[in-house]
């Protein structure tokens, strides 16, 4: 038997240890590894070329609609099913623009999961049905009205993405030139050509924008904005 092999990618441990042992009751699905974050997810599916990556979306250093992006790109026969506590639309939209094959609600997953990943890994599409309905309706009353998406994140590369989050997170110049492996002044220079294309002017807005955007989760905008 060929066995689906899986990456996770989840940066809270206890939830890991719990989709691991729900996995391991499957015969045909194998969990070849684990990411924290999406910087780690990247890499490692360039290392192990899992058929599938379950990916969180809120994850700190990358988050995973950027790990999304960049693993398509590098590895495009990657399935990505999304994992999320966050199941409004803008998050949905986000990432399925993005090229992922399913999303799934962490509260309704359990039971689901399983049979998500076979689907993706088939090349179908994958939603709760909560969000699946949500999907159907908005796609018609876009398509009856002719709406196009719209959003300001759309203009910024993966690299400035990258860098906005760091920001948002509040790293300093020199640990982002580490943890990205640029110099400083090239992050300085990314750094001025956020506030440029989103016509912000100082770290607090580029911090909002990334909030409001949904870069950064919950936990971490809280640190930030006391």
């Amino acid at each position: 038997m060929n066995r689906i092999k899986i990456l996770l990618a989840e940066d809270h441990s206890i939830v890991r240890e719990g989709l691991c042992s729900l996995l391991k009751l499957e015969p045909d699905l194998l969990v070849i590894g684990e990411a924290e974050n999406g910087r780690q997810a990247v890499a490692l599916t360039l290392k192990m070329h899992p058929d599938v990556v379950v990916m969180d979306i809120a994850m700190p250093q990358l988050n995973g609609l950027e790990a999304t992006r960049q693993i398509l790109h590098a590895a495009p026969a990657t399935k990505i099913l999304i994992l999320s506590a966050h199941g409004d639309d803008a998050y949905v939209e986000k990432v399925m623009a993005l090229g992922a094959s399913g999303y799934l609600i962490k509260q309704t997953a359990a039971s689901v999961l399983p049979a998500a990943i076979r689907e993706v890994h088939q090349g179908r599409s994958f939603y709760s049905p909560s969000i699946s309905q949500r999907r159907f309706h908005h796609q018609r009353k876009a398509q009856a009205q002719g709406e196009l998406p719209t959003g300001r994140a759309a203009v910024l590369t993966s690299r400035e993405m990258e860098v906005l989050q760091l920001v948002a997170e509040g790293k300093a110049n020199k640990e982002t030139a580490d943890l990205l492996n640029i110099s400083i002044k090239t992050v300085e220079k990314h750094r001025q050509r956020l506030m440029e294309k989103l016509n912000l002017h100082d770290t607090a807005s580029l911090t909002r924008y990334a909030i409001a955007a949904g870069v950064i989760e919950s936990s971490i905008q809280v640190t930030i904005l006391e």
